[in-house]
C-alpha cells in the first residue's frame, strides 16, 4: 500500500522538517491545501517541501479553477515539477474555502471540465482558447499528471473520463467505496479506458490517540469539514442514510468558512455532536483510534482494494502524529 499525506500550511518555517520526517518514515506523497484566506500560499509552501526532499510526489490538494487563472496554475505546477525534478501532480477542486472565503461560488461541473481540458492542453506547451480569449504557456515541455478530487457521480465520472488520477472524498466504507468505483469506471469507459489507467487515491481524515474517542474529538472541525465539502451540491447519489439527511443541511447552513480546518474549540467542532452526526461522519470519513484500530482499519480498506491513502495530519502535534501513523500503521500492511 502507498501513503500520502495532505497537509494545511499554516508555517512555511515547519514544512522542511515536517517534509523530511514524512520521507524519512517511507511516506509516499505530500499534498498542500490551497486556501488563501486560512493558509499560507500554496506554491511556496509546496516550494519548501520540494526543497526538502528528493523523493515524495508533490502537489496541490487541491487547488481551483476560481483563484487561479488556468494559465496561471499550468506555469506554476510546470515549474514545480522543475524544481523537484519531475515529481509534481496538479490537483483540482470545485473549491471549497478559498472560494467561499471570497464571497464566490462553487465551480459548475462544465466549468471544472473546460479547465481541465484547458489545463491538459495548456500543459501540452499548445496555445487554447478559454473563455473567448486564446491562451498559452508555451514554454512548458513535460506536462504534470492532472487529478481532480471528486465526491459526487457525475465528478466521480469526470475523473474517469479525463483524468490521470483521482482523490477520492466520498468516503470509506464498503458501500461508498464500491459505488465510487462503479461511478470511475464508467467515466473511464467513456475515453477507452479502464481503472487501472488511474491513480486512485482515498482520502481520509487521521488520527491517533489513547482512545478512539480521544483520536476522533480531536478531528470533529476536519469530519466537520468533509461534511460540509462532500454534500454540499446534492445527497443524491452518495450514500447518506435518510437519519442523517437533515442535520447534513444544517451542519452545510452553519458551517463557518474562515475557521475552515482550523484546530481547537470552534464553531464547526461543536457542529458535529450537536447535530448527532460524529459518530456517522467518523466512521465514513476517518481513520481515527488507538494505533491498533488505525491499522485494522486500513487493513479491512486493503481487503476493499484500496491501495493507496491520502491521511490528513490536521491535529494537534504533527511530527508525533506521522511518525507514530509510519511506526504502527504503515509498517503493519507493508
Amino acid at each position: 500500500m502507498r501513503f500520502g499525506v495532505t497537509l494545511v500550511p499554516d508555517d512555511t518555517r515547519a514544512l522542511g522538517p515536517l517534509t523530511r520526517v514524512m520521507e524519512e518514515t517511507g511516506y509516499d506523497l505530500l499534498g498542500v491545501g490551497d486556501s488563501q484566506s486560512v493558509f499560507r500560499e500554496l506554491y511556496v509552501s509546496l516550494t519548501v517541501c520540494a526543497l526538502a526532499s528528493t523523493r515524495l510526489r508533490l502537489g496541490p490538494t487541491v487547488t481551483n479553477p476560481i483563484t487561479r487563472h488556468p494559465a496561471v496554475t499550468a506555469s506554476a505546477i510546470a515549474s514545480l515539477d522543475e524544481v523537484s525534478g519531475g515529481r509534481a501532480f496538479l490537483g483540482v477542486g470545485s473549491g471549497d474555502s478559498a472560494i467561499y472565503n471570497l464571497g464566490q461560488r462553487l465551480t459548475p461541473l462544465d466549468t471544472l471540465r473546460r479547465t481541465l481540458e484547458t489545463l491538459k492542453t495548456l500543459m501540452r506547451g499548445e496555445r487554447v482558447d478559454f473563455e473567448g480569449r486564446p491562451i498559452h504557456t508555451q514554454w512548458i515541455r513535460r506536462p504534470v499528471p492532472l487529478w481532480i478530487a471528486a465526491e459526487g457521480p457525475r465528478t466521480l465520472e469526470l475523473a474517469g473520463e479525463l483524468c490521470d488520477g483521482v482523490i477520492v472524498g466520498t468516503g470509506l466504507t464498503p458501500e461508498v467505496i464500491a459505488g465510487s468505483l462503479a461511478c470511475l469506471e464508467r467515466g473511464a469507459r467513456k475515453s477507452g479506458r479502464s481503472l487501472a489507467d488511474l491513480d486512485i487515491w482515498w482520502f481520509a481524515k487521521a488520527n491517533i490517540a489513547s482512545s478512539r474517542k480521544q483520536a476522533v474529538g480531536e478531528i470533529k472541525m476536519a469530519l466537520a469539514a468533509s461534511a460540509n465539502h462532500a454534500f454540499r451540491a446534492t445527497l443524491e447519489g452518495k450514500h447518506v442514510p435518510e437519519r442523517y439527511r437533515e442535520g447534513i443541511h444544517e451542519l452545510q447552513r452553519r458551517y463557518a468558512f474562515h475557521q475552515h480546518e482550523q484546530l481547537g474549540p470552534s464553531a464547526n467542532a461543536a457542529l458535529t455532536d450537536e447535530l448527532g452526526l460524529t459518530d456517522y461522519l467518523a466512521e465514513r470519513f476517518a481513520i481515527a483510534g488507538t494505533p491498533d484500530d488505525c491499522a485494522a482499519q486500513v487493513e479491512g480498506l486493503r481487503r476493499q482494494g484500496v491501495s493507496q491513502i491520502l491521511i490528513t495530519a490536521f491535529v494537534p502535534d504533527r511530527l508525533r502524529f506521522l511518525r507514530e501513523f509510519a511506526d504502527t500503521v504503515i509498517r503493519s500492511v507493508r
